[in-house]
């Protein structure tokens, strides 16, 4: 989707805070309360992300700040410009890429770069040049002359990304951009983001993948029932756990149980049971893997696996929230 009209004087080049936000509060029909004063800032040339599961009011905070939906309290700014009080100014230096592909199935994938080109007032020779460019960027270059409905859905999000870069926004924001991709696919597109912040852009990212919060955000946040309960870089919120991680692996859900209750008559660690794996919390280094290990053989107990690690984003976000980030 694209959301560019005329292009603005503004000096975005000079700003170090590229979004802001303060207190965003927005609620629907029936009294649900999608954000409950959420506060944001997004350095220039960063990945932000907001990290949550479905219905927590991350695409309702990118909606208000790409001028879709107006808030009911607060206030928010892109590059300065007030997204309430100056839309169109906003509209003229962002990009956003939903979690659907917004693009015309119906037409080729250059049919569908050369329009919104167009529609974006470049010149048709340059609209031409630009799409171009971008098919090649996004691998798609095979694929141009095909009708977008013949796409697969990697393809199509590929597509929608390089639809919202057809202006060259300085400020890009992805709704949940990799839903619903294979594994390929979505390394492919974090190679893309990759890119273009290496090239100066601006993105804010909202995303329930653990795995891809940490690999591409520079700094993130954490929000859960409209509400921002953590932020920070991916390694300070892991850090605040201030612990590391056993993880026993048994042959079945019961023997896991079972090695919990052994466990918990001789040692004050916290303990989190996962299907036949039992999570233990390590406060006191190499030595409390010992004694676990220790007790568990007195009790003739013997893990299939064994692994210390450092705690996840999906640890941090149970230890939040109380619950997964795949829960609702």
């Amino acid at each position: 989707m694209i959301l560019q009209p005329a292009v603005t004087c503004y000096n975005w080049h000079m700003a170090s805070v590229a979004i802001e936000a303060r207190d965003l509060v927005k609620t629907f029909k029936g009294g649900v309360r999608a954000l409950a004063g959420v506060s944001l800032e997004v350095e220039r040339g960063s990945v932000f992300g907001l990290l949550g599961p479905n219905g927590a009011g991350k695409t309702t905070a990118v909606r208000i700040l790409t001028t879709i939906l107006r808030p009911d309290g607060g206030s928010a700014a892109v590059l300065g410009h007030d997204v309430v009080k100056q839309p169109a100014e906003v509209r003229a230096i962002i990009g956003l890429a939903g979690q659907y592909a917004a693009v015309d199935e119906n037409l080729t994938g250059l049919e569908n770069l050369r329009m919104i080109g167009q529609l974006c007032q470049l010149h048709r020779k340059d609209a031409r040049r630009r799409a171009a460019g971008l098919l090649e960027q996004f691998d798609l270059s095979e694929a141009a002359s095909r009708p977008v409905k013949t796409y697969s859905g990697g393809m199509r999000r590929r597509l929608d990304l390089a639809a919202a870069l057809v202006d060259q926004p300085p400020v890009l924001f992805l709704d949940e951009p990799t839903t619903g991709l294979d594994p390929f696919s979505r390394s492919s597109l974090w190679q893309v983001i990759e890119q273009l912040v290496g090239g100066g852009t601006t993105v804010l990212l909202t995303t329930q993948y653990l795995e891809e919060a940490d690999r591409l955000c520079d700094r993130l946040a954490v929000i859960d029932h409209g509400q921002v309960i953590a932020e920070g870089t991916a390694a300070e919120l892991k850090a605040d756990l201030g612990a590391n991680r056993l993880d026993l692996d048994f042959a079945s859900p019961e023997e896991a149980e079972k090695a919990r209750q052994v466990l918990s008559e001789r040692l004050t660690e916290p303990m989190n049971l996962r299907e036949s794996v039992l999570e233990v919390t390590i406060e006191a280094g190499s030595r409390a893997v010992i004694e676990a290990l220790r007790v568990l053989d007195d009790a003739c107990m013997v893990p299939s696996g064994m692994a210390v690690r450092e705690p996840s984003l999906d640890d941090v976000f149970l230890a939040l929230t109380g619950h997964g980030a795949d829960e609702q």
